[in-house]
C-alpha cells in the first residue's frame, strides 16, 4: 500500500480582500484595521518627525538670534584649581570678565575659562539682549543634527504608539470572532455528529 503523499497548503494572500464563502464581515473589518494601522504609523509617523525636527530646529535658530558673541577680557585671575567634578564639568572656571558694547557701555559678569588665565587675557563670550553672559548656543550643524535625531525619535514613537493601539482593536476583533465561531459550533456541532454516526 503505497504512502499518501503528503498534502501541500498553498497560502492565499491577501485573502480578506477577495469574495469567498469563508470571508466574513469581521474579515473585511480587520483587513481595513491592519491597512488603516500602517497607513498611520507610515504618514503620522513621518508627519509628527517632520513637525518635531522643525520645531526644534526653529527653537536653535531662534536661541541664536537671540544671542551674539562679543569680545571680553578677564579682569581678575583665575583660579588655577578647578573645583570638584560633579560629573557635569568641562575642567573650567569662573572667572570675572568685562566688555564694552557697541554703544559704548561697559559690562561685567562671570564666565567659564581656563584655569589659570592671568587677567587681561582675551576670550569670546555669548551675551543675550540684556547684555547678560549666557552659554554658547549650538552651532547651525549641531541644531541640524538634534534636530533629526528629534524628529526620528518622535516618529518612531508616533509610529509604535499608532502600531500598539491598531494592535489592540485587531486582537479585541480576533476573540469577538472566535467567540462567534464558538457560538456557531454549539449550534452546527451536535448536528454534525449526527451527520456522522455519532462519531468525535
Amino acid at each position: 500500500m503505497g504512502k499518501t503523499p503528503p498534502t501541500t497548503v498553498t497560502r492565499v494572500r491577501l485573502w480578506r480582500w477577495r469574495r469567498n464563502r469563508l470571508r466574513r464581515h469581521s474579515d473585511v473589518v480587520e483587513a481595513w484595521i491592519v491597512l488603516g494601522t500602517w497607513i498611520l504609523v507610515l504618514v503620522g509617523g513621518a508627519f509628527t518627525g517632520v513637525v518635531a525636527a522643525q520645531a526644534v530646529d526653529s527653537a536653535f535658530a531662534t536661541r541664536r538670534a537671540q544671542v551674539h558673541a562679543v569680545s571680553a577680557v578677564l579682569t581678575d585671575d583665575a583660579t588655577k584649581t578647578p573645583p570638584a567634578g560633579t560629573g557635569y564639568d568641562d575642567g573650567r572656571v569662573w572667572a570675572a570678565v568685562g566688555w564694552t558694547d557697541a554703544q559704548g557701555s561697559a559690562h561685567h559678569d562671570r564666565a567659564k575659562v581656563v584655569p589659570g588665565a592671568p587677567a587681561g587675557t582675551r576670550l569670546t563670550v555669548w551675551t543675550d539682549r540684556t547684555g547678560r553672559v549666557v552659554s554658547e548656543p549650538a552651532s547651525a550643524g549641531e541644531a541640524k543634527l538634534q534636530a533629526y535625531l528629534t524628529g526620528v525619535l518622535v516618529a518612531s514613537l508616533t509610529g509604535a504608539t499608532v502600531w500598539g493601539g491598531g494592535w489592540l482593536v485587531r486582537t479585541g476583533l480576533v476573540r469577538r470572532r472566535l467567540a462567534e465561531w464558538d457560538e456557531e459550533w454549539k449550534r452546527v456541532g451536535p448536528e454534525w455528529r449526527n451527520l456522522s454516526g455519532g462519531r468525535g
